[in-house]
């Protein structure tokens, strides 16, 4: 309850009308503050008009005036700032550890609001609020959309730029190491970044010449080569190029990367996934080079058009031959990677060289694609929100990640919106 009163007072979703203290001075809120989330006062910096005097200081709120005492703050010199205390329920007065009164106010807040507040967190509905999504102007949802897919391109752009700092500013390492983590797809996508990480891309172009050495590399790093199901010629050829490998650079294999399969799609294979690493690789990784200069959708999908040749044209892991595509990546795993990998490197380049171009093109990259197709989506989609481009697909994966999911219904501007028009007291 008392995170509430935090959220009412913050953004003032009470009878300010009506305000005054216990002992009847009128309390005028000029600035409440800001929220403190560790020790101390809840608010610092509030500016108030009490009565006749303005005052400029700290803010504590309580569900009870009694919880001054039972948190112990009269002994507590941390709290002498505060100018004004505001609570729920009146029952008692308070003192500063000097002995000093402090100013007392009752908030007044709809007393069915924490009601409307547990029955959005607690909804068994996906998303909680979509009963009154229909009822929200549409320019606000757009707008806040706007905001959560820019949020989502930064989380990745910052990624990158992490990746840059750590492999010493070599961007074809960091478009390596993104795309392998793109290559798991969600589910394998921290085992694919600490293979490439355990695995540098120039050992492996030095030796681009060797289909067998390069996928060798990457197999037995992976951990797949030590008891495969098939023991044929290639697959030995493959063993012995990783012993070689590993003594020419001395490759340490990463512990146990828990690899997941299960329930899961033949073309969706981390080996498939690998070979087509590899393949990228053997044709000379002129991807970084490329990406930097994508300026549509077809330059960016023309990045992954690539065929599996050999050996990986024939299989999906190493148990029997089987019959799957040439073709290594299908148009909706070429989106994903569109997504998640040429939009985020685009955009941090061109931030590291000041080129808006490029941060814009990347942008523009994301608006011309298709949205995807995802649970997230059908569920805002059948919420009554629209998403015509990858750019919302985006913002509603992160909306479902970063607020949905945790309950931070308070934190969203959908929540925030339905809500602040329930916390408010109705006038008699």
């Amino acid at each position: 309850m008392e995170k509430l009163m935090h959220y009412v007072w913050q953004h003032k979703l009470w009878l300010q009308s009506d305000a005054a203290t216990v002992d009847g001075r009128r309390v005028r809120v000029i600035d409440p503050g800001l929220h403190n989330n560790d020790a101390g006062p809840d608010f610092f910096n509030a500016k108030l008009q009490i009565g006749d005097d303005m005052w400029c200081g700290n803010v504590e709120i309580h569900v009870k005036a009694s919880d001054w005492y039972r948190h112990g703050h009269h002994n507590d010199m941390a709290y002498d700032s505060v100018v004004l205390h505001v609570v729920g329920s009146d029952d008692m007065r308070v003192s500063r550890a000097d002995g000093r009164e402090i100013p007392q106010m009752v908030m007044s807040c709809a007393p069915d609001f924490s009601i409307s507040y547990d029955r959005m967190v607690n909804n068994a509905d996906q998303p909680s609020c979509r009963r009154e999504i229909p009822s929200l102007p549409p320019l606000y949802v757009t707008d806040w959309l706007s905001s959560l897919a820019y949020e989502r391109l930064f989380q990745k752009v910052d990624r990158v730029k992490n990746l840059y700092d750590r492999l010493s500013g070599n961007w074809n390492e960091v478009l390596y190491v993104t795309l392998a983590r793109a290559l798991g797809f969600g589910i394998n996508s921290d085992a694919f970044e600490r293979l490439a990480l355990s695995t540098p891309l120039h050992c492996l172009m030095k030796h681009r010449d060797s289909a067998e050495a390069v996928e060798g590399t990457l197999f037995g790093q992976a951990g797949f080569l030590d008891n495969p199901a098939d023991r044929s010629f290639y697959v030995g050829r493959m063993q012995q190029e990783y012993a070689f490998m590993t003594g020419k650079f001395g490759l340490s294999r990463p512990a146990s990367l828990g690899w997941k399969m299960a329930r899961m799609r033949p073309q969706n294979f981390p080996h498939r996934r690998i070979a087509t690493l590899a393949a990228l690789i053997c044709r000379g990784f002129t991807i970084a080079a490329d990406i930097f200069n994508v300026r549509s959708e077809a330059d960016a999908r023309r990045l992954f058009d690539i065929e599996l040749t050999g050996y990986w044209s024939r299989r999906y892991n190493f148990n029997a031959e089987s019959a799957p595509s040439v073709r290594a990546l299908s148009q909706d795993s070429i989106i994903l990677l569109i997504i998640n990998v040429v939009a985020p490197m685009l955009y941090a380049y061109g931030q590291a060289f000041d080129d808006r171009r490029r941060m814009e093109a990347a942008v523009d990259l994301l608006h011309s694609l298709k949205p995807e197709n995802n649970t997230i989506v059908r569920l805002f989609t059948d919420a009554g929100i629209e998403c015509r481009d990858a750019f919302s697909s985006q913002a509603l994966v992160q909306l479902r990640r970063n607020y949905c999911e945790p309950r931070k219904c308070l934190y969203c501007r959908l929540g925030h919106r339905i809500l602040s028009h329930k916390a408010v007291p109705k006038k008699s």
